[in-house]
């Protein structure tokens, strides 16, 4: 058991690596939509998976009536993936992605109503200064405009998105395999968001933003979503929601390098408040008991 939670932890960890390039990848596409940018990536994405499947010898067929569950699946996936991406439209890529990663509290709570896997109350609090951190990033914005209000509530909804995508993918662990899983929800996640993009699908902007596009289906989609339904297959789907938080840091630190977006203070706050509070929740034993147990050793 331990095993698999550490494996678990690593697949987040490494899929919040390859998570962090989104948003950097998703602004350098130019003319083609917000929708049509969604469905490049979940199509592209599901193609990689096949080509993956396909030289590992692993098959990705599952049974028909199994379709309908992965048509809810990949219409949870479309709406994460195109309000996401309309969100960095809107607003600033501080503000998205922190408003995306409250999903460990959506995470949380469903994992608890849909699964039975409730968390020990001490990693509430690690939850709690996740989710402080991430106001303290988006609550202190001295040019926040109507705009920007709009992408955020943007994020929210693809937030709410995540904890049901996250939640779906530890509930089928033992029912598929990763290939197939991640295959069909891609693949209807993608025929969901073509109605969106078909518009602005035009030859010419499909080959100047070529470049981007793949990386974007490759890396963080095939790579770090792929990565990340490993990861809540063998550990508790908070962790690996809570892991992958640090796409914030992550996505922060290139947004300043490539796209010349400075963070200020308060978004260096909200991060450090942030890995404290992930902290708490990765550490294996309550160290809040072992405190007031040291203090009733002292008061005898």
């Amino acid at each position: 058991m331990e095993f698999r939670h550490g494996l678990g932890i690593f697949y987040a960890a490494v899929g919040t690596l390859f998570f962090a390039t989104s948003p950097i990848f998703t602004l350098l596409i130019q003319g083609i939509s917000p929708g049509g940018i969604a469905f490049l990536r979940m199509f592209l994405g599901s193609m990689f998976i096949l080509a993956f499947a396909k030289l590992r010898g692993k098959r990705i067929t599952i049974p028909g009536t199994d379709l309908k569950k992965f048509l809810l699946y990949g219409f949870i996936a479309a709406m994460h993936f195109l309000f996401y991406i309309y969100s960095l439209f809107y607003t600033t890529i501080a503000h998205s992605l922190s408003i995306v990663y409250t999903a460990p509290i959506f995470v949380t709570l469903l994992s608890s109503l849909v699964l039975k896997e409730p968390l020990p109350r001490y990693k509430y609090i690690g939850i709690g200064l996740v989710i402080i951190g991430i106001a303290v990033i988006t609550g202190f914005e001295p040019l926040l405009s109507s705009r920007m209000i709009i992408g955020d509530m943007m994020a929210l909804v693809s937030a709410f998105c995540f904890g049901l995508y996250s939640v779906a993918g530890r509930k089928e662990r033992e029912n598929y395999t990763l290939f197939q899983y991640t295959f069909w929800l891609y693949l209807f996640a993608a025929i969901f968001l073509l109605p969106f993009g078909a518009g602005s699908l035009k030859p010419d902007y499909l080959i100047k933003a070529a470049v981007p596009i793949i990386f974007l289906a490759l890396l963080p989609t095939t790579l770090g979503h792929t990565m990340y339904n490993a990861s809540v297959r063998h550990t508790h789907a908070a962790y690996s929601n809570l892991i992958s938080t640090q796409e914030v840091t992550g996505g922060i630190i290139l947004g300043y390098f490539v796209l010349n977006q400075v963070p200020g203070i308060n978004t260096f706050l909200g991060c450090g408040i942030m890995f404290a509070g992930l902290g708490i929740v990765l550490i294996d034993r309550n160290p809040f008991s072992d405190i007031s147990k040291k203090r009733k050793e002292n008061a005898n």
